[in-house]
């Protein structure tokens, strides 16, 4: 394959990609993966700090423009106001990740309180509604864009203690297939990334446990957990891919879903 092929296929130059969670795991793969091939890169997520240091190290390592933006995706306000500025400061937003997550209490449903209920569904389920809303709306008005909703294999296969996140990663699937639905008249494609047990910050320790151990060598049939490095290609087809795919999910789960 040519040269000039792989990059009217692939390329990202010149475009403007916005990661919400985007300083960590699955979310800052996807956000090297741009900066990498010169996209202009926002990422968001609620810690300030650690979002403008991924941002900083991001434009050092890749030579890119990044903006590092501190935001509650759960408060349509705040993420109206990200969404201006990213917008203003490139012009349009292309790309929308949302990969913005937080794990489940790790209790039993009977034992989960409405707060741990509320806490989980706020940032997975109504954050990438809200946040996919707002960008929608400016894709809307250059009938362009694309969409990635980072769902999981939970979405379709039930982790114990794990109810409330099993619930709002189903429900994201389906907020995707609606969106596409409704989006693709405006040449705005919707897609969902269902990934399984990938190695991060998130489920280090777990995974490094004893019963951990256990649920890699018992459960996962290439007997491993997914490296990130592993996504990175997804996130450029996803990205790129031709306006005919939308409305997909898409299981990367080493089998795990078989």
């Amino acid at each position: 394959m040519s040269t000039d092929l792989l990059n009217r296929l692939f390329s990202l130059e010149g475009k403007t990609v916005l990661v919400t969670g985007g300083y960590s795991g699955i979310g800052r793969t996807f956000a090297e993966t741009f900066a990498e091939l010169g996209a202009n890169l926002a990422i968001a997520a609620r810690n300030e700090e650690k979002v403008r240091a991924a941002a900083a190290e991001m434009a050092e390592k890749y030579g890119a423009k990044v903006i590092g933006k501190s935001v509650n995706v759960s408060d349509s306000a705040a993420v109206d106001n990200l969404v201006g500025e990213v917008v203003a400061e490139f012009g349009q937003v292309d790309v929308l990740v949302n990969s913005a997550g937080i794990a489940d209490s790790g209790k039993p449903m009977v034992q989960t309180s409405d707060e741990e209920f509320d806490r989980v569904m706020a940032v997975n389920l109504r954050g990438t509604f809200i946040v996919s809303r707002a960008v929608a709306r400016e894709m809307i008005k250059r009938k362009s864009g694309r969409i990635i909703n980072i769902s999981s294999l939970a979405a379709k296969r039930a982790i114990p203690n794990m109810s409330v996140y099993n619930a709002g990663k189903a429900a994201v699937v389906h907020l995707t297939r609606t969106m596409a639905l409704e989006l693709m008249r405006d040449n705005i494609q919707v897609n969902a990334l269902c990934p399984g047990y990938f190695l991060t910050d998130m489920n280090r320790d777990f995974f490094a446990s004893e019963l951990g151990q256990k649920v890699i060598k018992n459960t996962m049939p290439m007997r491993r957990l997914g490296d990130l490095e592993e996504l990175k290609s997804t996130a450029v087809y996803l990205a790129t891919c031709p306006p005919f795919l939308t409305g997909a999910e898409l299981y990367i789960d080493g089998g795990h879903g078989l």
